[in-house]
């Protein structure tokens, strides 16, 4: 995934009513949005480095959104908007080697009455739905998590998933580790319990897990490599 315009980087001063960000860009403090509704643990300091995009959209509020945050010498990608971008373009480049070779890519597509999953794909013998789940968590050296608060959404998603198994779909969660210090990842059972427990019963059920990391530059953010799970 591309971005339109080179990012451009400061510092971070602080976060607020989730969705607003102060940054220091030389000797100006601008208000951006942030597009990511989770905790951030462990990527708030004051002082970070922090990469923002700027809209060219002249009827936005805010023309700045954040992008990336650097955490020491780490790398986070925080907009969770993004996720998805990434992840069509790694299926459409064959850049996922359980899901290459696809006919068609459906992105948003419904299923049910009230589910929305984010990829329905075909390949020569199957279809399958791929629900991406973006991953900035890490407590412990080199260990990605998910998630990092409570998500009644992933509870649905899973059950959701499983009904659609029923209906002879192939089922994915493909956790995008928008990080590039973390080689394993697994489940924070206990920032969320239940969520933990109906994945690891999923994953009996035909439940398919993927877990990949991301490459990062000022000009974009790139599936990487896939990385070891540990549930």
């Amino acid at each position: 995934m591309k971005f339109k315009n080179e990012l451009i980087s400061g510092l971070l001063i602080k976060r607020y009513k989730r969705f607003f960000v102060d940054i220091k860009i030389k000797n100006q403090i601008i208000t951006a949005h942030c597009p990511n509704t989770g905790s951030m643990s462990g990527l708030l300091s004051e002082g970070n480095k922090v990469w923002i995009s700027k809209s060219d959209n002249p009827n936005r509020k805010l023309k700045y959104t954040l992008e990336i945050i650097e955490n020491g010498e780490t790398k986070v990608g925080v907009n969770t908007h993004s996720s998805n971008k990434i992840v069509h373009h790694a299926l459409k480049n064959n850049l996922i080697k359980e899901l290459k070779d696809l006919s068609e890519i459906k992105p948003e597509t419904k299923f049910g009455t009230n589910t929305r999953f984010d990829f329905l794909v075909f390949r020569k013998n199957y279809k399958a739905f791929i629900e991406v789940k973006n991953v900035t968590l890490s407590r412990k050296k080199k260990i990605a998590e998910f998630p990092d608060a409570i998500t009644t959404r992933g509870l649905k998603h899973i059950n959701e998933l499983l009904k659609a198994s029923k209906k002879n779909y192939k089922i994915f969660i493909l956790y995008l580790i928008q990080r590039d210090d973390c080689n394993s990842f697994t489940i924070a059972k206990d920032i969320d319990p239940a969520y933990g427990a109906a994945l690891t019963k999923a994953v009996k059920k035909k439940l398919n897990i993927l877990c990949y990391d991301c490459k990062f530059s000022s000009k974009g953010i790139k599936l990487n490599s896939k990385i070891n799970l540990k549930i």
